[in-house]
């Protein structure tokens, strides 16, 4: 074997190898052979067909496995000897020579091989990042004091439809179709038709056209309770009686409300309750701050790193990896994204090694529960028990793609840890509106 390296660019590197007869024969006679042993042909016993009859079935195949082979550990060892820091995985080279495949044969293949420069991963109190200090306004104690009344409120009897409000109502047609209590959201209905629902009162009866109030088929077609196909084959004016209204009523303060929002005995008083919900949003708010550090931190360390990578190569990397699944004009559009994930991790692994962090299988499942924990939260669900918690988490970890999620979350924010005492943080308090302006 024959290895000879011509250096492109200062990050790109094209080898070109010559396989010999003597590199891929010993590889390319064992695998006949096994195939002679294994081969169970018609007219001759197990292991016995003639070598020429298995050459001519299976020597094409042989011979690439036997040159791929020579090739893939040619290639892995001539990077580990070089300690080259290589993007993605070496690529054929676009000026590659036809070849004859024909055993005895020399071959000669030539391989694009892209690198990284040298990360160096230095973090000190010169690097000043802002770290956010979000005011709680009393504003922002009401809207939240009212979402979480609201989470527990209820439906109550109304005397007459607002654009917010709910109407149970029978749609009906002479000799046509007949729909008994209908459940009508009146900020859904469109056009001239929601005038017809604003103000209804039990009772009420008015006509509609439910092609013009009920725009969408799939909400027509559940409103009838038809298929959608059956749809354009239906009168669509409609007689409304009015047999209900609802109105949302927000739960009022009281220690039922209390217990049922914080846990028994816990808030007992309407200044507790202010101050529960001042914690409450504290605790958001600092959940918020320092996302956007660790999203400052990583901008900042990934700007100062200025990593050079080799795009062009990555781009025929993606386009051939993804097999077909996305063009170059989708690659190109996501490019800039790419780039800029793929830069941090580069930055993230110098960190990991000179903070010396390793990820642990109880790192791992610990963080697993915590975002079981969150999404259980996410639908209202407080207070799960551990085995539940226990359970997602396992399978979450037991899928690949959520469990690799899981590992760089966790990977990342060891790494954001580890710089946060090494760094100035400059504190600069701010309104929640002007935060979240922030780009």
């Amino acid at each position: 074997m024959n290895i000879e390296k011509k250096q492109i660019d200062e990050l790109d590197i094209q080898l070109t190898l010559t396989v010999t007869k003597e590199d891929y024969a010993p590889s390319e006679k064992k695998m006949l052979n096994e195939r002679r042993r294994n081969a169970d042909l018609k007219g001759f016993r197990k292991g016995m067909a003639p070598m020429s009859l298995i050459q001519r079935m299976y020597g094409e195949q042989a011979l690439y496995e036997a040159i791929n082979r020579v090739i893939s550990e040619s290639l892995n060892k001539f990077i580990e000897e070089n300690n080259l820091k290589v993007v993605g995985e070496p690529l054929q080279s676009e000026d590659q020579p036809e070849l004859e495949w024909k055993s005895g044969n020399d071959f000669t293949f030539k391989f694009d091989i892209a690198t990284t420069p040298e990360i160096k991963a230095e973090a000190s109190k010169e690097d000043k990042i802002p770290y956010y200090n979000i005011n709680v306004t009393e504003t922002a104690k009401k809207e939240m004091k009212s979402n979480m009344l609201s989470q527990l409120g209820t439906l109550v009897d109304a005397p007459k439809a607002g654009e917010e409000d709910f109407v149970i109502a029978d749609l009906n047609q002479e000799g046509g179709i007949n729909v008994e209590k209908a459940y009508i959201s009146v900020k859904k209905v469109a056009g001239d038709a929601q005038k017809s629902f604003i103000g209804a009162k039990v009772g009420d009866t008015f006509e509609i056209s439910v092609n013009d109030a009920f725009s969408d088929e799939t909400d027509r077609a559940s409103l009838l309770k038809v298929k959608k196909e059956e749809l354009a084959g239906i009168n669509p004016l409609f007689n409304v009686t009015v047999g209900e209204v609802k109105t949302f009523k927000p739960a009022e303060e009281s220690q039922e409300t209390y217990d049922k929002l914080f846990g028994e005995g816990k808030v007992k008083s309407a200044e507790e309750f202010d101050k529960a919900v001042e914690e409450h949003l504290q605790a958001n708010y600092k959940q918020e701050a320092e996302m956007r550090l660790a999203k400052d931190i990583r901008n900042h360390f990934v700007e100062k790193a200025a990593i050079a990578l080799p795009e062009a190569f990555l781009k025929r990397w993606l386009f051939q990896i993804n097999e077909g699944k996305f063009t170059m004009e989708d690659i190109e559009k996501d490019f800039p994204a790419f780039l800029e994930d793929y830069r941090w991790k580069l930055v993230r692994t110098a960190f990991l090694a000179k903070y010396n962090i390793n990820i642990e299988e109880k790192d791992l499942v610990e963080a697993a529960k915590a975002y079981a924990s969150y999404q259980y939260a996410m639908y209202g669900m407080g207070n799960v028990p551990e085995d539940m918690i226990a359970d997602f988490a396992k399978r979450l970890l037991n899928d690949e793609r959520q469990a690799r999620a899981i590992y760089d979350n966790l990977e990342e924010q060891k790494v954001i840890e580890a710089v946060k005492p090494d760094i100035t943080l400059s504190t600069k308090k701010i309104s929640v509106e002007k935060f979240r302006e922030l780009k």
